[in-house]
């Protein structure tokens, strides 16, 4: 089964797309990258693709169900744009946070054994477990990415769902970001990303969706560095920079 399908979706704020004829399919395994200049709809996009909004015309089926009455929260980890900023006012620890995620699976609302072992191996996967007596408050913003990583993990996800997640953060935390994502994809979870930096997602996604409204590409990273999709989505004056890492 594929995690998401998306056909004929259209989406508008106020009566102007931001989201028009999109069809895609999200295979499970898959690392898809989204693109797009500024306003293209890329946010949108995701929030339909995870049910958090409901397609003025088409559908959106996550895990086969209808997105927006998809009731599992727990097999999507959804990280939005403005999580890093709003947690600095946050007063709880790191365990505390990712904790949250075992919560829907507490049997009488208590945590078991199996409870605590798979928060433990979350913050462990994600290489954080030095510091889940630590406030978030005090985390830098590629550190308090990670803890909503763990939590999604916690929670034993099946999709992760990123919004540009390091924006605010340094060159070299942004790389072991990235190749974090790339190892939790290669052990089976379906990641779909939102990033700025086109290079970064040729780098390191699979597959990729260019999007400005509609829909350009949606295909294998390499081919979409080889296509013209780029110089269709963003205009004449783009260009593709490699991004190196190692």
């Amino acid at each position: 089964m594929s995690v998401v399908e998306l056909a004929d979706v259209t989406y508008a704020y106020d009566g102007r797309p931001a989201v028009e004829d999109v069809s895609l399919t999200v295979e499970s395994g898959d690392f898809l990258g989204l693109v797009g200049p500024n306003g293209s709809g890329k946010t949108t996009l995701l929030e339909l693709l995870t049910g958090l909004l409901r397609p003025d015309a088409g559908t959106v089926t996550l895990f086969g169900e209808p997105a927006h009455r998809f009731s599992d929260g727990t097999r999507v980890g959804y990280v939005a744009q403005e999580t890093t900023g709003t947690a600095g006012g946050m007063p709880l620890t790191v365990r505390e946070v990712v904790t949250m995620g075992r919560y829907p699976h507490a049997g009488l609302g208590r945590l078991g054994r199996d409870d605590h072992e798979s928060i433990d191996e979350a913050l462990e996967t994600v290489g954080i477990a030095h510091l889940a007596s630590r406030r978030i408050s005090t985390l830098s913003g590629g550190q308090r990415q990670r803890v909503f990583i763990a939590r999604a993990l916690a929670a034993d996800a099946d999709l992760l769902a990123l919004d540009e997640p390091t924006v605010g953060v340094d060159a070299e935390s942004r790389e072991a970001f990235y190749e974090l994502l790339r190892e939790l994809n290669e052990s089976g979870l379906t990641i779909v990303l939102v990033e700025h930096d086109i290079g970064v997602v040729t780098a390191f996604a699979s597959t990729v969706a260019c999007l400005n409204r509609r829909l350009y590409f949606h295909g294998d990273a390499l081919e979409f560095t080889e296509s013209d999709a780029l110089r269709a989505a963003y205009g004449a004056n783009q260009r593709l920079l490699e991004h190196r890492h190692h």
